[in-house]
């Protein structure tokens, strides 16, 4: 499988982190992979990206307990459906973060699957970072992070890009991936979702 992370400086930035991810990998996966190269050609040369496409549900700062975090993430998976994405635009997020992505519908799939997962971790003390209220949520999938942008290069740029999608690009993930940072590497598990079990 392709790494999500390869971008040295990022990989710094996430080391001692956690996540739960979903990876698309058919229909959503190649509008990704397509869009992500035409606006690399088109963005200054050196912008960090990700990798591969994916739609983060949790972050987490757990160094030393990954083994534990592992187990947590296991049990809320096996208890979650095949979850639907559907690709609704290309948008950005402002300043500070300035990163140009693929916003997600808010699918009833993919908003009990964030929903549960809060309600799951409720009961734990795990630390988790970047976490917001469902409501205020964003679905999608980071396609270029431009925070070296200037203010005006970034509005231009965020100006060509914004568009709606349609037909909208869609698929049904069956699986979701537990990725951790140690040592300067990723490390990734694939967790099948949907085997009756649930996280107390």
């Amino acid at each position: 499988m392709r790494p999500f992370m390869t971008d040295r400086a990022t990989l710094a930035s996430l080391e001692g982190q956690q996540y739960v991810v979903l990876r698309p990998a058919a229909e959503v996966g190649a509008f990704y992979a397509e869009e992500q190269r035409i606006l690399l050609d088109r963005l200054p040369t050196g912008l960090p990206h990700p990798n591969t496409g994916h739609i983060t549900l949790r972050g987490f700062a757990e160094p030393d307990r990954v083994d534990a975090l592992r187990a947590a993430v296991r049990a809320c998976a096996a208890a979650q459906d095949p979850i639907e994405a559907v690709v609704e635009a290309i948008d950005g997020f402002p300043a500070p973060f300035q990163v140009l992505i693929a916003r997600l519908r808010r699918s009833p799939a993919l908003t009990e699957a964030y929903a549960s997962m809060t309600r799951a971790l409720e009961s734990t003390d795990f630390e988790r970072i970047g976490e917001l209220p469902l409501d205020d949520w964003v679905f999608h999938l980071s396609l270029v992070y431009c925070a070296a942008l200037s203010d005006d290069d970034w509005r231009a740029h965020l100006r060509a890009s914004r568009r709606p999608v349609a037909p909208a690009p869609t698929e049904l993930i069956s699986s979701a991936e537990f990725v951790w940072y140690a040592g300067g590497v990723e490390h990734v598990e694939v967790v099948p979702l949907g085997q009756g079990a649930s996280l107390h």
